[in-house]
């Protein structure tokens, strides 16, 4: 299968890894599915089928054909679900995923085994999207391409983590490994700026786990602990002094929670069919 249908036919780049429980992956603003990592995809890949798709008007996909939603793109989601052969997933989405995998389980909740939200913001009042983010597409829509990728590399990742050795030089392989069009990273910060499912997330019934590092310059982390308030009986781990893209800090953690909390849902769906 060379790409994966979303709506009205669009053909959406995917990735595809794995055997085992379907397992759907949505990244976030101006990232690609080269974003997640061997580092991520490989242990993910050992216990799950995982797609990982990327959002219309990127990579080798149709192109964006004007303004759209989170909504939208969580339609979307549920369209890539059904194009692989599923009638279910658990889903994993972060930043701008995040909010997508919250109106993919509202819009879609029979598409949706568990959920786990990482780095992501419910929207509406009392949610704060930091004045990082808006620099980083402010820097990405100049279209110059080394402050793009300074500003975003700033935004995304600790002090800490942004001074090991090949740092630089790897998200820059990554970010430069599938075409983004800038004015598609314009029209997803619209999108995710207009986003509010803070009124609608009590309505989701599937496990749901919060993912969040605490020094998170783009979406703050005080996101994540609404997040899990929002949700009834959500669980919240954080990344100690972790960036935005916390699996990039700690992969192995965040693979590790990932499989036990899809493993817990199947588990538990299971044990009530059975009941």
């Amino acid at each position: 299968m060379d790409f994966v249908t979303g709506t009205d036919g669009r053909r959406l780049d995917f990735v595809r890894r794995g055997q085992g429980a379907p397992l759907l992956l949505i990244q976030g603003m101006a990232a690609t599915h080269a974003m997640w990592g061997e580092e991520l995809l490989g242990p993910l890949a050992e216990h799950f089928d995982v797609v990982a798709y990327d959002h219309r008007g990127v990579g080798r996909g149709d192109r964006a054909d004007g303004e759209f939603t989170v909504a939208d793109l969580a339609d979307d989601a549920a369209a890539v679900i059904a194009s692989v052969g599923w009638t279910d997933a658990h889903v994993f989405g972060i930043s701008l995923g995040g909010m997508v995998a919250q109106e993919l389980v509202l819009r879609h909740p029979a598409a949706v085994r568990s959920l786990v939200l990482g780095c992501t913001w419910a929207g509406g009042e009392g949610g704060e999207i930091a004045e990082m983010s808006h620099r980083m597409v402010e820097a990405i829509a100049s279209r110059d391409l080394g402050r793009g990728l300074r500003v975003s590399f700033e935004a995304n990742f600790s002090q800490r983590y942004a001074a090991l050795p090949g740092t630089r030089e790897l998200y820059r392989q990554r970010v430069l490994a599938v075409r983004m069009p800038v004015p598609v990273v314009q029209l997803q910060f619209r999108a995710a700026l207009a986003h509010n499912a803070a009124d609608r997330l009590h309505e989701v019934a599937v496990p749901t786990l919060v993912l969040h590092g605490t020094a998170d310059a783009g979406i703050p982390v005080s996101n994540g602990y609404r997040l899990a308030e929002l949700i009834p009986a959500a669980r919240l781990e954080l990344f100690e002094g972790a960036g935005h893209l916390f699996w990039w800090e700690d992969p192995a953690r965040a693979a590790a929670l990932v499989v036990a909390h899809a493993t817990q849902g199947d588990l538990r769906a299971a044990g009530g069919q059975g009941g």
